[in-house]
Formats: structure tokens, sequence, C-alpha cells
């Protein structure tokens, strides 16, 4: 080959210090986005849009109330939200554990509650679980075509909770939390399985709930129900494949 010839393009591997250019029409972030969103499925945003169809007929959506001589408390919410929450119960760390199990589930919450804190926090921590409870219930209806049950084990730095959620009909719990103090900001830990056990009972599902390991009792609280709002919108998800049907080989589910 003379001086100045010019070269001829090697087809292969590029040498070390050149640069190689992607094949034609294939972007490397695009590669990445697509294998990124195949690893989720449910839980995925869009891939969620597409599992859980817009509501037809009727919206699932409830307005509770509730009066005693201990506690008045509201509650409005819709199944199929975007995570919005407003709460208020005067007790500051319960907002914000309903706030995040409503945020991962997916469900907008408005709840108000007043109570008698200044005898006890159990009468309006009970209460706004039992008035929870009633308004998921109400807003599930006969929960035809849904997928009726849903699991979720959530990480929350040392901690981890897992929920497990039944919506057929029975009530139970299962509560296993490692709280070691009396109180996480000026919510009592011993009130908490008071207000899961009324959920479940007004809601009419089987409830487990349990945090293995935990350092913080914040935390165990918190992936607790964060874990429990996924559960929540696994369970109340419509299946597509079963629309208009229990999920029961009985053929209906007691509601």
């Amino acid at each position: 080959r003379g001086e100045g010839a010019p070269m001829k393009a090697r087809r292969g591997r590029s040498r070390p210090g050149n640069t190689a250019k992607p094949a034609a029409g294939i972007r490397a972030p695009a590669r990445f986005r697509r294998a990124l969103a195949a690893t989720w499925r449910f839980h995925d945003a869009e891939d969620a849009e597409r599992r859980e169809p817009p509501p037809r007929g009727s919206a699932r959506r409830a307005d509770v109330s509730r009066t005693t001589r201990e506690t008045t408390i509201r509650c409005t919410l819709n199944v199929d939200g975007r995570g919005s929450a407003r709460v208020d119960t005067s007790l500051g760390f319960l907002d914000h554990l309903l706030t995040s199990m409503a945020a991962h589930g997916r469900i907008d919450l408005r709840l108000r509650a007043r109570g008698d804190l200044h005898v006890d926090q159990h009468h309006t921590v009970e209460d706004v679980g039992l008035v929870l409870g009633r308004a998921l219930h109400a807003a599930l209806g006969e929960a035809q075509g849904i997928r009726r049950t849903g699991c979720f084990l959530f990480p929350m730095d040392e901690a981890v909770g897992f929920a497990a959620l039944d919506l057929g009909g029975r009530t139970s719990l299962v509560c296993d939390l490692p709280l070691r103090g009396a109180f996480v900001g000026e919510l009592q830990t011993d009130v908490v399985e008071d207000f899961l056990l009324a959920l479940a009972r007004e809601l009419r599902a089987s409830l487990h709930l349990i945090v293995p390991w935990a350092r913080s009792d914040h935390h165990a609280l918190e992936a607790a129900f964060k874990a429990l709002g996924k559960a929540l919108r696994e369970a109340t998800a419509r299946d597509p494949r079963g629309a208009g049907d229990a999920a029961s080989t009985k053929g209906s589910v007691d509601r």
C-alpha cells in the first residue's frame, strides 16, 4: 500500500482506544430501560395500568362516618386512586403510617379523627382502624373479579416488613412486630395491634403482618404499613381473567 493510500475499514471488534458505534437503530439506554421495566410486573406503574384496567361501571369509593361518645371519625377513599392522602388523627406518627399505606396502596384517602386522647389513645386508634376497614369493605362491595389475595415484602433500611392479605370474608390477624419501646413519636405502640385487629374485622380479611427483624421501632412499623399498602393494592386489583367471578373454588365469597 502506497503512502497516503486510504485505509480500508476492518470489520469486527474495534481496536483499543477506538470508539465503537452502537448498532444502527439501537440505543443502549433504551435497551437498559426495557430490561429494567421487564424486571417489574405488577408493581411497575406502566404495567399496572395494563393489569389494572380503568374501572368500569361504578367507581370503588366510599364515605363512612362514625360518632360515639369517645370518637368522631370520617373517612372517604377511592380504591382506584393515585395514593393521595390527607390524614389527621391528632397523632402524628399514626398519620404518617396511614399516609404511607395509602401511597403504596394507590388509595386516595381522606381521614379525620377526633377522640378522647385525654383518657387514652386506645379508643381513637382502634376506631380509626374500624372506620378504615369499614370504608374499604364498602368500596369493594361484593368484590367480584378481584385478585382477592396479595402479599409483599417491604425493606426499610435494616427492617423488613411482610404483609399477606386474603379478602375472602373470614377474619383473622397474625401480628408479630418486634416493638421494644412504649412510644414511637406520640403513638403508643401497644395499640397498633388493636388498630390492625379492628381493620381486619371490618374489612373481613385474613391479615398477616410480620416484621422478622428490626433495630428501630419506627422502621419496623413503617415497613409493616408500607407492605400492607402493597398487599392491599394487589388484593383489590381487578383480575382481567376473572372479571365478574369470585376467586374461590366455592363460586362465591362471603362478604
